[in-house]
């Protein structure tokens, strides 16, 4: 069993040195000759300040000093104060005494609980990946009750997804959603890693789950925006080595949620500017592909127990060209993509139905029907699209009675594949709505078919399944006969 790292060695092993040099978050600590740290080692900073202050070594200067990121404040922090190897990298605790429990990057509770029980096992934040010959692929769905997703752009148990959009418009929500109803649905363990996220947005978040009583199955590991760059950094690495541990030692699968991957890359470039690298592309850290792989290339099934993630990124003035936002395009098998102009319809969850992508959106994966029937709902809404100039420009009324057809279809797509969420009940006052994947085919085949023709747009935005809104149209044509 691994030992926290103020605990690695013992007093006459532990290899002592002194803090030579601070700027900001990044120490310069001197060893004695012969006791250098290795790079990725942790090193404790014994301050009087509180416990031991954590850094991890990132450069050798020379053959007695090296520098090393701090993961918490160093305010205070003098020159010749103490410093000791510990012998080992980072370590965060895992295991069941983390489930309901809200960590920071070093895995100490921060939650105003109890502290970690003595006995629990600690894990290196710093892992390779699993071997090919270890990983598994999967062909089982993995439904999250949300039309759009299962529809356009599937996941799959042991896939990676995430969710691109520029801010305000809905990630941090379809996040919290996506962690209701995936610990609902599928048995398992879920892991919440909050990279920069405003305190506010992780209380809400801890509130809720507290209420719909999925915490106990939940760990959450938070790095806040108001944290050194070090602490964000290595909060992901944290999450992972805790959603490692429930899929290599417990044999579970498990749901790894990330927000926001951009703020992991935005913290390594904060570092790579204060260990005095040279900036790249549009000022990023030379480093940029190799601390995404690092971080994705660890989420994947081994045989009997799967990672399954969902991530959500930034997406610099929606330009989605950015080199961070390509890089991680690149390791994703879903690609949901939010739309700022459907955020300003109302059209919620604003997932833009051409835009978002899966490659495990095949016939011989999800079948002939569900392809068949994404493939239609994506061209009739292509069409639509391209006749948006025209209708703004001459009118509806100039279009042939087809293209009148399949706009009118078109539009009762788009309003179908909105759904109320439960975590926003409390601002919309609408009870949320989880829909079975059958239930979507339905509804969509019905809707291109023709059998929603003559039906009122509203009838179909903020429902369910088709069921629900042949009700609303029921009512709502009452109350225009009553009126």
């Amino acid at each position: 069993m691994d030992e926290p790292p103020s605990a690695v060695l013992s007093a006459p092993e532990q290899r002592l040195g002194r803090i030579a040099a601070v700027h900001g978050s990044v120490l310069d600590i001197r060893f004695d000759a012969g006791a250098l740290p290795v790079i990725d080692e942790a090193v404790a900073v014994d301050w009087d300040r509180g416990p031991p202050l954590i850094a991890e070594v990132r450069q050798h200067l020379d053959q007695t000093t090296v520098r090393a990121v701090a993961l918490a404040e160093t305010a205070g922090l003098r020159r010749g104060t103490g410093a000791r190897a510990l012998g080992e990298r980072i370590t965060a605790p895992v295991g069941d005494a983390v489930l309901g429990r809200l960590l920071n990057a070093i895995g100490a509770s921060i939650d105003r609980g109890p502290d970690l029980p003595p006995d629990s096992e600690w894990r290196p934040i710093h892992a390779p990946a699993p071997p090919l010959d270890r990983q598994t692929g999967s062909r089982e769905l993995f439904h999250t009750g949300i039309k759009v997703i299962d529809l356009l752009a599937p996941l799959v148990i042991g896939g990676k997804a995430a969710m691109f959009g520029g801010a305000g418009v809905g990630k941090t929500v379809l996040i919290m959603e996506l962690i209701r109803t995936t610990v609902e649905r599928h048995a398992g363990i879920s892991v919440f890693a909050g990279i920069g996220e405003r305190s506010r947005e992780g209380h809400e978040l801890l509130l809720e789950l507290r209420q719909s009583g999925v915490i106990h199955r939940t760990a959450l590991i938070f790095g806040q925006m108001n944290e050194p760059p070090g602490a964000r950094w290595r909060t992901g690495l944290t999450a992972l080595a805790i959603a490692e541990h429930f899929r290599d030692s417990a044999h579970e699968n498990v749901l790894l949620l990330v927000d926001n991957v951009y703020r992991l890359v935005q913290a390594g470039g904060e570092v790579s500017g204060l260990l005095g690298r040279l900036p790249s592309r549009v000022g990023y850290q030379p480093t940029l592909a190799s601390e995404i792989a690092e971080f994705e290339e660890r989420i994947a099934s081994v045989a009997g127990a799967a990672i399954t993630s969902i991530q959500a990124v930034y997406v610099p003035a929606d330009d989605f060209t950015d080199p961070a936002v390509a890089e991680i395009f690149s390791h994703l098998d879903s690609s949901i993509v939010l739309s700022r102009n459907m955020a300003s319809e109302g059209m919620y969850p604003a997932i833009d139905p051409l835009a978002s992508t899966s490659s495990l959106l095949d016939p011989r994966l999800v079948g002939e029907t569900h392809y068949r029937t994404a493939q239609e709902v994506r061209k009739t809404i292509a069409h639509y699209r391209e006749l948006e100039e025209v209708i703004a420009l001459l009118g509806i009324e100039e279009l042939s009675v087809t293209d009148r057809t399949a706009v009118a279809r078109a539009r009762h797509l788009l309003r179908f594949l909105t759904q109320p969420f439960q975590v926003t009940v409390a601002f919309t006052g609408k009870e949320g709505r989880s829909v079975e994947l059958e239930a979507t085919l339905a509804g969509c085949r019905a809707i291109l078919d023709g059998e929603t023709d003559g039906w009122a747009e509203g009838s179909l935005y903020m429902v369910g399944g088709l069921d629900e809104a042949r009700r609303k149209e029921v009512t709502l044509a009452r109350a225009e006969k009553a009126s």
